[in-house]
């Protein structure tokens, strides 16, 4: 009865597939019990390190040498850089390179730093850049401070009984405001030992239209209320200067404070590069000396970061070990690999080892009389648990079993109930804080980063209904209701859900068709069957899935890209969903999961399939290419099985 369900596929083939993906993965775990891919990124991290390095005046050659060497390897042929595999050439990323490569000593006629000059005019040059690259220009005096939108120090002391304030803007946003305030307050422009000018990336020569910060077409709006008051903030910062302000000395003092307390309990503020960066710069515009124990903490946590070789530097934005281990776990577990293996009772131990009982900085939105739970991203973040890696945590460990049985349980309870406290007014779930969203917020003029709120979104809230559905509630559940009523009301038009966190509608689509599988609904019904028809319809020739980054910038561009492992996993899973084993599409799919796979094991896999801010930032998770296709494959080897014990 079981055979003819793999058909058309190769049965033997699929197992040795599992079997060498469940070998590697087991393979690959850490001494500590854990799994850490690296995230790679684009080329902005490291030359904003070359650029800090000069400006702290200490220049290590050998390291430059090799950081140099890392931009130079991407380069784009038209000598631009890129912030996504495949992608083009962007202004930010390829002005912070030209700048680093400048400061290292190449000369203005190489051909290299030609060819990116000549795509820099094309894309608009200096004036096009956002604002926190602009304000590391300002740093090395090559962008005037006064055309630099204010950060006042201020915001810190509004409280949560004005309707913007401190709370309001995201948790990541936060930890960059803050020291971007002090940096604001001190602007502790340095003379460079070997000064350099970019003037030749200002396409109409250095003029002032082309400087100060636009205004909305529009006369009445929130944008031109924001500019007008940036304009008082900026007076409001002459008279700080002249030390006659009335709350800068306070502002200035919570600041410092708020910062170095969040230093403790974390890898790092906000254990995340650039919150960790403008920290360290901060301290030294506050008159830090170079030897004082926070200085140095900065720089080692900063250091964790780096993978120097021999020939290069490359650097992470953080560390992932506690998310790659959840989903390690998850794939190996419903693959078969038992939960007394000696190698998954020590991840359940980690994993039960980093929840996190602390009231973080969540509680200021979140006032829910709850015991502090949840499990953050990196190694140390104990201000901010993250809802979706809670989620995942708990999605594996309810299939394994760590030394302690009842801490197990005992933590399991206390992350579901915390979690239910998150739900936002619109019935989603967000990554961070509950109902941060007033859109307002991002009219402000530093908001240009696309991450100044932390909304609900498809993707979260399906992985939560997936684990209240592993947790028994049903539909009728009024948090499940609500969470349900949500999903719906996020989908597309053609049947996909965009993704916040994963690159993009094939991200979002299959984790809201598994969440919604997990809690028994009719998958029948037209809106779902019109997501798998949109799953269908973007299938690739060679069977796989593929979308890249650009489907964020236009909406046409959805389920397009080449075929990877780790998207045409979520695609897999997505079609699984539907209960039919013997659904084409969903053969071709796995077959070539199992073509792709490497003798060791592993996938190949190139392109970038994570989101940080979507058209600003985004990551290659290594561990994606090799966790989501085991989980697949497990995800419809169930299925089969499934469907087999029904036969009988």
């Amino acid at each position: 009865m079981k055979e003819p369900l793999f058909s058309p596929l190769n049965k033997e083939a699929f197992w040795i597939t599992i079997q060498r993906s469940q070998d590697y993965l087991l393979n690959a775990q850490l001494p500590d019990g854990y799994w850490q891919g690296e995230l790679r990124i684009d080329c902005t991290l490291v030359a904003d390190t070359i650029c800090f390095k000069h400006w702290d005046g200490k220049v290590d050659e050998v390291w430059q040498r090799k950081a140099v060497n890392h931009l130079l390897n991407l380069q784009l042929p038209e000598g631009g850089w890129n912030i996504y595999h495949g992608g083009p050439a962007e202004v930010n990323a390829t002005i912070k390179s030209y700048l680093a490569l400048k400061l290292a000593g190449l000369k203005e006629a190489d051909p290299r730093m030609s060819r990116a000059r000549s795509v820099l005019l094309n894309l608009g040059g200096v004036p096009r850049m956002n604002t926190f690259s602009k304000l590391y220009l300002a740093l090395l005096g090559l962008f005037p401070w006064k055309y630099l939108p204010t950060i006042p120090c201020e915001v810190i002391l509004i409280g949560n009984w004005f309707y913007l304030n401190f709370h309001e803007m995201s948790n990541w946003t936060r930890s960059i405001i803050v020291p971007l305030s002090i940096i604001n307050h001190f602007k502790p422009t340095r003379k460079l030992r070997h000064p350099v000018t970019i003037d030749e990336l200002y396409p109409d020569g250095f003029h002032e239209r082309d400087l100060r910060l636009p205004h909305s077409p529009e006369i009445f709006s929130w944008r031109n209320l924001f500019l007008a008051m940036d304009k008082v903030n900026k007076l409001a910062e002459k008279f700080a200067q002249w030390g006659i302000h009335p709350f800068r000395r306070q502002a200035l003092r919570k600041s410092e404070d708020w910062m170095l307390e969040r230093f403790e309990g974390a890898d790092g503020l906000g254990a995340i590069w650039p919150s960790m960066l403008n920290s360290l710069i901060a301290m030294k515009a506050m008159g830090y000396e170079d030897d004082h124990p926070q200085v140095l903490r900065a720089e080692r946590e900063l250091k964790k970061l780096e993978h120097e070789t021999e020939t290069e530097v490359r650097i992470e934005p953080c560390l992932s070990p506690v998310w790659d281990t959840a989903i390690a776990c998850a794939a190996l577990s419903a693959s078969g690999v038992a939960p007394a293996n000696p190698i998954m009772r020590k991840a359940a131990d980690y994993l039960v080892s980093k929840e996190i009982r602390f009231r973080g900085d969540w509680k200021y939105k979140n006032e829910a009389d709850i015991e502090p739970s949840g499990w953050a991203f990196e190694h140390e973040n104990k201000w901010s648990p993250d809802v979706d890696d809670s989620a995942m945590v708990m999605l594996a460990l309810r299939r394994m079993q760590s030394s302690d049985k009842k801490a197990q349980q005992a933590c399991l309870k206390r992350g579901l109930e915390w979690l239910l406290t998150f739900q936002c007014k619109g019935g989603g779930w967000a990554a961070f804080d509950k109902d941060c969203t007033k859109s307002i917020m991002e009219k402000v003029p530093f908001a240009d980063h696309n991450a100044m709120l932390d909304p609900e979104c498809a993707d979260i809230t399906a992985r939560i209904l997936e684990l209240l559905g592993a947790e028994g509630l049903t539909l009728e559940h009024p948090q499940v209701k609500l969470g349900v009523q949500y999903l719906r009301s996020q989908q597309e038009e053609d049947g996909s859900w965009y993704g916040r966190w994963g690159v993009n509608y094939l991200y979002g689509t299959w984790l809201a068709l598994r969440g919604l599988r997990a809690l028994k609904m009719d998958m029948h019904q037209p809106w779902l069957q019109k997501a798998k028809d949109w799953l269908e319809s973007v299938q690739l020739i060679d069977g796989g899935w593929g979308e890249r980054c650009n489907s964020y910038e236009d909406p046409v561009l959805k389920g397009q890209g080449p075929s990877t492992a780790s998207q045409t996993a979520w695609a897999v899973m997505g079609l699984c969903a539907f209960g039919d084993p013997g659904l084409p599409s969903l053969h071709r799919g796995i077959q070539y999961l199992i073509d792709m796979q490497s003798n060791d094991g592993s996938w190949p896999e190139e392109e970038t399939t994570g989101t940080g801010f979507p058209l600003v930032f985004y990551l290659k998770y290594d561990m994606y290419r090799n966790s989501w296709p085991l989980l697949a494959l497990a995800t419809y080897q169930d299925l089969v099985k499934a469907k087999a014990n029904a036969s009988l």
